[in-house]
């Protein structure tokens, strides 16, 4: 038989913090740091950990993504919940973190 696999997400949005390690940043496209400020600064906190995605959004520049989520969930699969659900409590000034909690669910069937 074949094997399904589904992922659930939990995201949590609040306001932008100092220090801004969580899972993501969504970067506003008037917010008062740009996406290579942001770049800049998680490099300098957590080097090689978070990947700056350009964006061609009507409300953010850039989100900001630690790599090991792309391991556990495509960017593809939810970068575009990441962005609606970003657009219900921001705007473009805003810089909004987000903390991810991804679990994978895997049901199989095996043979006896």
């Amino acid at each position: 038989m074949e094997s399904m696999r589904k992922a659930e997400m939990i995201i949590r949005l609040s306001e932008f913090e100092i220090p801004p390690m969580q899972d993501a940043l969504l970067v506003g496209k008037k917010a008062p740091i740009g996406p290579e400020a942001v770049r800049r600064m998680v490099d300098a906190v957590s080097p090689e950990q978070y990947e700056v995605i350009r964006l061609e959004d009507r409300v953010f520049e850039a989100a900001v993504v630690k790599k090991s989520l792309l391991n556990l969930l495509p960017l593809e699969k939810f970068l575009p919940v990441l962005l609606e659900e970003g657009e219900r409590v921001a705007d473009e000034k805003s810089v909004v973190k987000a903390q991810l909690n991804v679990v994978i669910q895997i049901n199989r069937v095996v043979d006896l």
